[in-house]
């Protein structure tokens, strides 16, 4: 099962921002029709991503396993 999940809904004004867990900062940069700029400050240490890239970076990261589990499957199989 997957982890249950909270949605916060807020509405900001451009310049104003709000924190995650102290160390995570997101501002609205600008606004423009229906977009949004947001910039976020985070430590290096912690990835940001856009969904699209992220979901990308998941399917290559599980195609990659995938591929590893076939190879390691083949490979026992070749030392029966």
């Amino acid at each position: 099962m997957g982890k249950e999940v909270c949605v916060l809904v807020l509405s900001r004004k451009k310049n104003e921002s709000i924190v995650i867990d102290d160390d995570i900062t997101i501002v609205v940069v600008e606004i423009r029709g229906d977009k949004v700029r947001l910039g976020v400050e985070a430590p290096k240490e912690v990835p940001v991503h856009r969904r699209e890239v992220f979901d990308a970076i998941r399917r290559n990261e599980a195609a990659a396993e995938d591929g590893n589990d076939k190879a390691d499957a083949a490979k026992s199989q070749g030392d029966s």
